[in-house]
């Protein structure tokens, strides 16, 4: 198996992007036409550093990195609700306002990790199989064509598990588009970026990865084709 210079980097990169935006997430915002969860702002780079690992190292790294995330996600899920029931110092007057605002994480990294997988495996396969249905030729539709699946059903899952019963319908169908149509704007605006990292990464790694013959099954962790 190649050892790469930068695939590292990306990896805890992508990491981060996945955990911030799973705490930002807890706070709802208004912003133009938009309804959105604050996560929602900084989630797109996390798809614009999965199309990078899938177009760059390939679906099986890419699957790796995914299942990293998942993982990291799930422990902090963890973390934030062993603290918020461990009892608190006397003298900390903070509970209330930690369970306001970090005692819902759970429910949001949980409907976040489904969401993810779903979302995240989607947007891999979907540009792995144009890639070979283009011949490595127009990324633009490769980047921008996987994110609007992949955001698709990331968002739709997403939304339905994190608000159902707790925002009213309209409020959520207004969530919906407002989330679908930012992260596919921020998507394609950061088009000219994605080539740019792209390219450079495939110089540097000296690699153009085409998933032919690979084993698309997510769960399919131990090989990487």
């Amino acid at each position: 198996m190649r050892s790469y210079r930068h695939i590292d980097t990306i990896t805890a990169l992508f990491v981060a992007v996945l955990l911030i935006s799973n705490i930002a997430a807890t706070k709802i915002l208004v912003l133009g036409p938009f309804t959105f969860d604050g996560g929602t702002i900084l989630f797109p780079l996390s798809y614009i550093f999965g199309d990078i690992l899938t177009e760059v190292y390939g679906y099986g790294r890419s699957r790796k990195v995914i299942w990293l995330g998942f993982i990291s996600a799930a422990v902090m899920a963890v973390m934030f609700a062993l603290v918020g029931t461990l009892p608190p110092a006397a003298d900390w007057p903070h509970q209330e306002a930690y369970m306001a605002i970090l005692g819902q994480t759970p429910r949001i990294v949980i409907a976040s990790l489904i969401a993810y997988l779903a979302g995240g495996f989607s947007n891999s396969f979907t540009l792995a199989k144009l890639k070979i249905a283009t011949g490595g030729r127009w990324l633009w539709l490769r980047t921008i064509g996987s994110t609007l699946v992949g955001q698709f059903v990331d968002t739709l899952v997403f939304v339905a598990i994190a608000f159902s019963g707790l925002l009213p319908t309209s409020i959520l169908g207004v969530m919906l588009l407002s989330n679908y149509v930012f992260k596919c704007g921020v998507e394609a605006l950061f088009t000219p970026v994605t080539y740019a990292i792209t390219g450079w990464l495939k110089r540097q790694e000296n690699e153009d990865y085409y998933d032919r013959g690979t084993n698309f099954n997510p769960f399919h962790l131990f090989r990487m084709n």
